[in-house]
């Protein structure tokens, strides 16, 4: 289906925003003192964010295709050859992703304000042990088990245009946090760890701590190799 660039460009900064809002307001329900959702742990945040890409994914998806991640929109570039608007998809999806760590931010504002541990983990990953080679491969195995199946899902006659593939994206989802979120909190998707990066670094939280820009290039290199070699694996294999 062909997107205006217009179309492109709003669909996704509105899909990536609410991917963002619920993804990193999950991650702060989770994490905030005074949040009634405090310590409910690693399943609640993996279904969080699947839900999220749900919601993201289904809102931008007439506009957009709903694309809402680099990683997916140049996984689909390689498999297509068409590179026209590829540019457009990433700056709205950047853009989303700002405006999105604002809203949830700004929903847990009494949060927020009364926080007293560092808060980079409600909206970037962080790793739980840090070695960059390996957070590196660990970002771009996820990432590969994101986009290779988005790419295969399309295989699929009558998927797409019945509305259940985002569906079945959005467990895709679930499933790798579940399984493999574990060491580095499964960016695969560079906006939706740069973005809100950004934001952390901006916004005026108190006792916040470090927006850790040493390791900021992991959760954005591991996801767009894996898209990479997500399209070549496709295009040699189906």
């Amino acid at each position: 289906m062909e997107f205006s660039n217009a179309d492109v460009f709003i669909g996704e900064i509105i899909g990536t925003a609410i991917l963002i809002l619920f993804g990193a307001g999950v991650c702060a329900a989770v994490t905030l003192e005074h949040s009634k959702a405090k310590a409910s742990g690693w399943v609640v945040i993996a279904f969080g964010w699947g839900f999220a890409v749900l919601a993201g994914a289904y809102t931008a998806g007439p506009l957009s295709g709903g694309h809402i991640n680099p990683a997916v929109t140049v996984g689909i570039a390689i498999d297509t050859g068409d590179w026209d608007q590829v540019p457009l998809y990433i700056l709205g999806q950047m853009i989303g992703a700002m405006l999105g760590a604002v809203l949830a931010w700004a929903a847990y504002y009494a949060q927020f304000s009364a926080n007293e541990l560092p808060t980079l983990g409600i909206f970037s990953t962080v790793p739980e042990i840090r070695s960059p080679a390996a957070n590196l491969a660990t970002e771009i195995i996820a990432t590969i088990g994101l986009v290779l199946p988005i790419l295969a899902f399309g295989l699929t006659d009558g998927l797409g245009q019945s509305g259940v593939l985002i569906l079945v994206v959005s467990l895709l989802v679930v499933g790798i946090g579940l399984s493999l979120g574990g060491p580095t909190g499964y960016a695969i998707n560079p906006a939706r760890d740069l973005g809100p990066r950004i934001v952390h670094a901006l916004l005026p939280i108190p006792n916040k701590g470090t927006s850790d820009w040493s390791y900021s290039w992991v959760p954005v290199a591991g996801p767009m190799i894996g898209a990479v070699l997500s399209g070549l694996i496709f295009n040699a294999a189906f």
